[in-house]
This record gives structure tokens, sequence and C-alpha cells, in this order.
């Protein structure tokens, strides 16, 4: 009993180990170089890898659960659903800034060091995060704002005005 749980442990660090090994050459030897080279943004770029790190996580998950034996295939698919279901209701708010925050980023509403007023704070753009975005007032404080809130109310971006007008 206890020399197959050995086994069992061995297989799971070594699965969980082979998927970090290979999202890690993903990112690092691959996306990097590859987004340095095409001019990618900084909080593009950011997003991209968190959501490969994301799937790195899943798939050990799901690898774990293989490897210990405690599933079919359907049993996994239906174990994924539901999990994917009350993960994403637990959730709903943190999905909802994490979308935003993606959308901010590749709408180009939001960058790093542009000036803009929500909600009446004014200040810099000094970080462009999943969830929040973070702006540096002029007294100097940070005030940390959700990116749904971002998303959802009346934004002011001093900067971007020649770069928004090229949308409308």
């Amino acid at each position: 009993m206890v020399v197959s749980l050995v086994v069992l442990a061995v297989q799971v660090i070594v699965a969980v180990g082979i998927l970090w090994v290979i999202g890690e050459f993903i990112i690092r030897g691959i996306i990097n170089p590859a987004a340095r080279r095409a001019g990618v943004e900084q909080g593009q770029l950011h997003i991209f890898i968190e959501g490969i790190r994301f799937i790195v996580i899943v798939l050990s998950a799901l690898a774990v659960i293989r490897i210990a034996g405690l599933t079919s295939d359907f049993a996994t698919l239906t174990v994924s659903g539901i999990l994917a279901v009350s993960i994403s209701l637990a959730l709903q708010a943190t999905l909802s800034n994490v979308f935003s925050g993606i959308l901010l980023i590749l709408d180009n509403t939001l960058r790093v060091n542009d000036s803009i007023e929500i909600g009446g704070t004014k200040g810099q753009v000094v970080k462009i995060g999943l969830r929040t975005s973070w702006v540096k007032t002029e007294e100097g404080s940070v005030v940390i704002i959700s990116n749904s809130q971002i998303a959802n109310g009346p934004l002011t971006n001093h900067t971007a005005s020649e770069r928004l007008m090229k949308k409308l």
C-alpha cells in the first residue's frame, strides 16, 4: 500500500513537473521573444501568459485526477463541467474584472502612463492587471480601481484622444 502511494505521488509530481516545464518553455522560449519582436504591449503579454499558466494548472489538475485513477473519460468531462460552472459562479465578479481588463487592453482604451479621470479619481495609470488597474494621483497616492468599474463607468482618457478617435 505504501509503495503504491509513493509510486502514485511520483507519477503526479512527474506529470505536474512536465506540464510546468512545457508551459514555461512555451512562455519563455516562444511567446516572450515573439512578443518582443512583434512589439506586443506588456499588458497584453501579461494577460496572455497568465492564461497559459491557468491552462497548465487546469491540465495538471486533470492529470492528477487521471493518474490517481479516480475517473473515466466521461467522469472527467462531467467533473470538469461541474467545476467550471461552480468556479464561474463563485468568481463572477472577479471574472467580470478579468474580462474587462482583457477588453481594456485589447481595445487600447487604457495604457500604462495614460492620464485618466474616473469616478472623481484623476491621475496616471501605473499598472493594468487582470483584475485591477492602478492609478497614481496628482497627490502621489495610488488608487486601485476594478477593471469592470473602468470598463462600465465614464472614463476620461486625456492622453489617448488621438488614439481613440481613430477608432470612430
